[in-house]
């Protein structure tokens, strides 16, 4: 089964549509020894195909525009973080305590990019907050990986240990993981079938006039969403006021983006307000994280009939792992990824914080393909990803490993990929002059840029447009 298809599949969409893509294979593009590039192109590749399918859908078109997935505008859109520049200045991607550490008996990955993940990191290590790297190494040097990874976890930080693709297929996490479908699709209700406005014109925007809550952070969450405001949707992206987003974080990801501040405790009535004419909601908190506030999955959909949730997490909501915070970076860790791509004894990492960005593109698909289900069948959608969970198809351990092979459709081999300069961009904004990555997304007549650049984090009303 080739790729595009596995992922459709696993979307539940019609199977002879993955014939309506061409990809374009470039050379060189996301080189690692895992399939990382067949991943990338069938995540935006089925991405591509869901919003050309709904769009045909909203048009009353007789046939599905076909879609194109080009490996060098995949590859620098799975790296848009590290192309941004924000007034010729380059973002800081991982800070001083976020990165891999030797311990007695292996290796530890941390993650501390937010203030208060570094202040809990600290203190399970027994260190006050003026520690420096050197000195969080000579902590780690002295205890077990295993330890390390539970102390932390239980002072509320992020550490992983390093465990080979064999020590995590026997981890409980890694079965539970493993056995999860790709694309979690769940119908909740019997709302009658949504009414989607006709749309007219180019570019077609098939989520033109949809309203989306994004309650996401790092990094997946925000790519689903940036693909859906791409796509003509209203996104309202919400944050605690007292948890601010990374501001380079936020510029790269907030493309197309309103950003608002509402403490979920006490503005409660003004979120109910929001989510009284939602159309979808996209959760990216760890599990259970948000319940306290009544926003699990199954509580939206109960208030708001009709809804769309897509609930994104690390690890998956099940398991001794099901609610445990997580990146990418930790993921690849934590599953044997960071030893396939390792050399010499060292670990290694995948050359994008890809499980990231296929996640977040396979999260809009399946957002793209439940609006498309409802508007013939009706009902409420929970769908639901996880990024250890890609990680699983990414390595083989799902039993459905990426394969090599060209989609059903037409197939162009380019010149090798020599770079991102095609498929960059600039544009000013309230936030500078910015050099980004241009969307990957394209099929006929479809959007190639977003409507409008990021905005300052926390700098729009709590509205809809």
């Amino acid at each position: 089964m080739t790729d595009i298809k596995y992922a459709w599949s696993a979307l539940g969409g019609d199977p002879a549509l993955p014939a309506r893509i061409t990809t374009v294979e470039r050379e060189g593009a996301l080189p690692a020894r895992l399939p990382v590039r067949q991943l990338a192109r069938a995540c935006v590749g089925v991405c591509a195909l869901a919003a050309a399918e709904l769009g045909a859908v909203r048009a009353g078109l007789d046939r599905v525009p076909e879609a194109r997935v080009d490996d060098g505008a995949v590859a620098t859109a799975f790296t848009s973080e590290r192309h941004l520049l924000i007034d010729g200045r380059a973002p800081v991607s991982f800070a001083p305590l976020s990165r891999l550490w030797r311990t007695a008996d292996g290796w530890v990955r941390t993650h501390a990019n937010y203030p208060h993940h570094r202040a809990r990191l600290l203190t399970a290590l027994g260190l006050g907050e003026d520690a420096r790297a050197d000195d969080v190494a000579a902590v780690l040097a002295g205890r077990s990986a295993l330890e390390v990874e539970d102390a932390v976890y239980a002072a509320g930080g992020l550490a992983v240990a390093l465990r080979t693709p064999a020590e995590w297929a026997a981890h409980p996490q890694g079965a539970e993981a493993a056995a999860l479908p790709l694309v979690e699709r769940e119908r909740t209700d019997a709302a009658r079938a949504r009414v989607l406005t006709p749309l007219d014109g180019t570019p077609l925007l098939p989520a033109a006039g949809l309203r989306v809550l994004d309650l996401t952070r790092v990094l997946a969450g925000p790519v689903a969403t940036r693909t859906l405001a791409l796509l003509g949707a209203d996104v309202l992206r919400i944050d605690a006021p007292h948890l601010p987003e990374l501001a380079d974080q936020h510029a790269d990801t907030g493309f197309g983006k309103r950003s608002v501040t509402l403490d979920l405790a006490t503005g409660h009535a003004r979120f109910e307000e929001l989510l009284a004419s939602a159309d979808v909601v996209v959760t990216g908190y760890r599990p259970g994280a948000l319940d306290r506030f009544g926003l699990s999955a199954r509580a939206l959909t109960e208030r708001r009939p009709g809804l769309v949730v897509a609930e994104l997490s690390a690890w998956g909501r099940r398991g001794p792992w099901g609610g445990r915070r997580g990146f990418d970076s930790l993921v690849q860790v934590a599953t044997g990824i960071a030893v396939t791509e390792g050399s010499a004894g060292e670990p290694g990492a995948l050359p994008a914080q890809a499980l990231d960005h296929g996640t977040g593109y396979l999260l809009a698909a399946a957002v793209l393909r439940a609006l498309t289900e409802q508007s013939y069948e009706g009902g409420g959608r929970i769908v639901r990803l996880a990024l250890a969970r890609t990680a699983a198809w990414l390595t083989g351990a799902d039993g459905g490993a990426v394969a090599g092979e060209a989609v059903p459709g037409e197939r162009e081999v380019a010149a090798p990929y020599e770079g991102p300069g095609p498929w960059l961009a600039e544009t000013g904004g309230r936030i500078g002059r910015l050099r980004y990555a241009l969307p990957p997304l394209a099929f006929a007549d479809g959007p190639r840029d977003w409507a409008r650049p990021p905005v300052p984090w926390g700098s729009d009303a709590a509205r809809w447009v």
